[in-house]
């Protein structure tokens, strides 16, 4: 008799599985996953960087409208990575949700392309950009919006995917596996940064000063081929089944421990751990003095909450420890979260009010060069590479010749940097916006004299603020995460810029309608030199300073780590 006839039906599907994992996965699945992942960056990334632009040539838009969309717009992209992570993790699994994602941009994208290649989906071009009458209709901003929408949903659903369908390829089990995922991660920043320089110099130029349909075409082409290599990439994937959300849970234990919120603490209290390894189910009884909110989710307080297998029969009323703790992990980088939100707010607006000054600033360099606005937010970027570069290659190895000790700059100090880069960065803009106005007023021009070089501060500043405090950020919740919730981390990661977004268009809107009730409005105008626009650089950089004192003196706390020494560098 054959002997794999003899074994377990177990251990028969344990053998099959491990077949699969040495024909899938590994290297043969990362080349069609980076491929995806590079032709869908490329192609957003050309978008992000020039769509500022476009709405305000194309669609005569401007003033608060034209931010409000541009920042509803972001919000929603790293909102809906949210969702997208959820619909992952509970139903349809990373690769169905990456391809569906990446359809929904490809869409999108195509239907963006179609409203530059068609006139008629657009408004007439105005000739006096100071007093535009053509505002478009209704229905064309409805165009709009649908491919901005797709874009948002393909957005949300391929930003909490990418990486950890990458991450599924490796055993991480083996220090082989460690090290080809720490490899994966390499070739995966240096693909993104690859497409990133290509959009924001190449397609961007394209867009501005040749053509806005072979601009968007281009990104176009690029998703189709994106959909098309994760196709064919299908056979050699590790597609791990939906296993449960751990969204879905925290909700959960927040309705447990509300529907027990009368309880109190007591001897010989029992909690449920939860399925075990081997599937039986385990409780745990402690003496607890003080029982925490969320601890009564776990707590059982009859015994018929629990079936014949001794598992929870309603998991809305009873919750293992384990998911307990989840959240709770949640919870404790919250204080920190918060201090990543204003931070935010200043790298989204330099990123909408940043082009928008480029747009009304002289770009003209030699006889016909004209440098697209759009390129600005290369100078972040560039900024930020530099400079961890620089510290990484260079001021490091200094450090500890000097030190004779491994030495690093803290989160703490980190984050607190990158405010005080943010409190300088709007500082510097809003100098700089009073300059470039008064001189486009004394010209009695639409587009200042100022050349767009003045705006090269305050974007190097922005881009440092990234490098500082966002940097740290993702650092402090991968590190306080336990490593099956670092997908948590990255939405959780995007969903404080997406708040960010939605702050300052409700305060860009009360600003608009309380300048406007006292007669003059500070951003109303699609005519920058209309507005008073350094009043508002300045009001966010007052938000950084709150932010500062709120996060010296509370939120500080919430970084764990050790400290030896308070000069690291």
């Amino acid at each position: 008799m054959d002997i794999e006839s003899l074994s377990p039906p177990v251990h028969q599907e344990s053998r099959k599985q491990a077949l699969l994992k040495k024909k899938r996965g590994g290297w043969r699945a990362i080349k069609y996953i980076i491929a995806n992942e590079s032709f869908e960056k490329l192609a957003s990334m050309s978008l992000i960087g020039n769509l500022s632009v476009y709405l305000t040539t194309k669609y005569n838009l401007g003033g608060v409208f034209l931010v409000n969309i541009i920042n509803i717009w972001f919000g929603s992209c790293n909102f809906l990575s949210i969702p997208g992570a959820f619909v992952s993790d509970a139903y349809l699994g990373r690769f169905w949700t990456l391809l569906l994602g990446s359809i929904a941009s490809l869409l999108g994208m195509g239907v963006m392309a179609l409203t530059a290649a068609i006139p008629r989906l657009r408004p007439e071009a105005c000739n006096d950009p100071t007093n535009c009458l053509n505002p478009p209709a209704k229905w064309q901003l409805a165009v709009l919006f649908s491919s901005l929408g797709l874009l948002a949903i393909g957005a949300g659903a391929i930003r909490p995917c990418n990486i950890a369908f990458g991450a599924d390829q490796f055993d991480t089990g083996t220090k082989k596996g460690k090290a080809q995922l720490e490899t994966f991660f390499n070739w995966w920043y240096f693909s993104f940064t690859v497409a990133l320089v290509i959009a924001l110099t190449g397609v961007v130029y394209i867009q501005t000063n040749i053509s806005w349909v072979i601009g968007f075409v281009i990104p176009t082409a690029c998703l189709a081929l994106s959909v098309t290599t994760f196709v064919i990439g299908q056979h050699t994937y590790i597609c791990q089944k939906p296993k449960g959300s751990v969204f879905a849970d925290m909700v959960k234990v927040i309705a447990a421990s509300s529907k027990k919120r009368k309880l109190k603490s007591g001897e010989g209290v029992s909690f449920y751990l939860g399925p075990s390894t081997d599937g039986s189910s385990t409780t745990l009884i402690q003496n607890r003095q003080r029982l925490g909110f969320f601890d009564k989710a776990a707590v059982i307080t009859d015994p018929n909450e629990l079936n014949d297998e001794g598992k929870t029969k309603n998991n809305w009323r009873l919750c293992s420890l384990q998911q307990v703790k989840n959240l709770k992990c949640v919870t404790a980088v919250l204080p920190v979260w918060v201090t990543g939100i204003a931070c935010f707010m200043l790298t989204d607006q330099q990123n909408i009010y940043g082009i928008l000054q480029a747009i009304q600033m002289e770009k003209t360099f030699g006889h016909n060069f004209n440098v697209p606005a759009g390129w600005m937010n290369l100078v972040s970027m560039i900024t930020l590479a530099i400079w961890i570069s620089l510290y990484e290659c260079v001021i490091l190895p200094i450090a500890r010749q000097i030190t004779g000790r491994k030495q690093r700059l803290t989160m703490k100090q980190r984050i607190q940097i990158g405010i005080v880069m943010g409190i300088a960065c709007m500082i510097v803009a809003g100098f700089l916006e009073k300059d470039r106005r008064a001189s486009a007023l004394k010209n009695g021009s639409f587009v200042s004299p100022v050349s767009i070089v003045m705006l090269l501060p305050q974007f190097v500043l922005a881009g440092l603020t990234e490098a500082f405090s966002a940097v740290a950020l993702m650092e402090f919740l991968t590190v306080k995460m336990p490593e099956h919730m670092r997908a948590v981390a990255g939405a959780i990661f995007f969903l404080s810029s997406s708040v960010a977004s939605y702050i300052c268009t409700l305060l860009i809107n009360v600003i608009d309608k309380v300048t406007r009730e006292e007669g003059h409005s500070w951003l109303g105008d699609k005519d920058l030199n209309k507005n008073r626009l350094e009043n508002y650089f300045f009001i966010i950089g007052g938000i950084q300073v709150v932010n500062l004192i709120y996060f010296r003196f509370f939120a500080s706390r919430f970084v764990t780590e050790k400290e030896k020494d308070n000069r690291d560098f």
